[in-house]
């Protein structure tokens, strides 16, 4: 299965202090540390490497952001943290479609929903 190099979902409801707690679980990651308006950062670990992440609350159409700038990650790709996410906290998560190549188009995404609904929508234009 292909590695992506990093990974990055928007989760429509997110509760800093129910982040903090999974990026604990998850990634050994000390509480998330406010560097910036809506902005938060903090750093976790695994299989031995430094995983940096990146929070941006209200990032795109009240979503926040949640970027993990590392290929070294407990998901492979953008979709497995999402659907892992929408299993934990019952929210709404959009990711790409897949790993960004030039000339892929920037507003695909996919939407997954807390039903187990999967689907493909374009966004921020959709109005979804």
């Amino acid at each position: 299965m292909e590695r992506y190099p990093d990974i990055e979902i928007y989760l429509a409801e997110a509760s800093l202090d129910v982040l903090d707690q999974w990026l604990t679980e998850r990634l050994e990651a000390p509480s998330l540390s406010r560097v910036g308006k809506r902005k938060w950062r903090t750093v976790g670990y695994y299989d031995g490497q430094t995983v940096p992440i990146l929070l941006i609350e209200q990032a795109a159409d009240g979503f926040t952001s949640l970027w993990f700038d590392s290929h070294s990650t407990p998901w492979p790709r953008d979709i497995d943290c999402a659907r892992e996410i929408v299993e934990r906290f019952g929210c709404e998560v959009r990711c790409s479609l897949g790993s960004w190549q030039p000339g892929d188009d920037p507003d695909r995404f996919l939407q997954l929903l807390p039903s187990g609904e999967e689907r493909e929508i374009d966004w921020p234009d959709s109005g979804q």
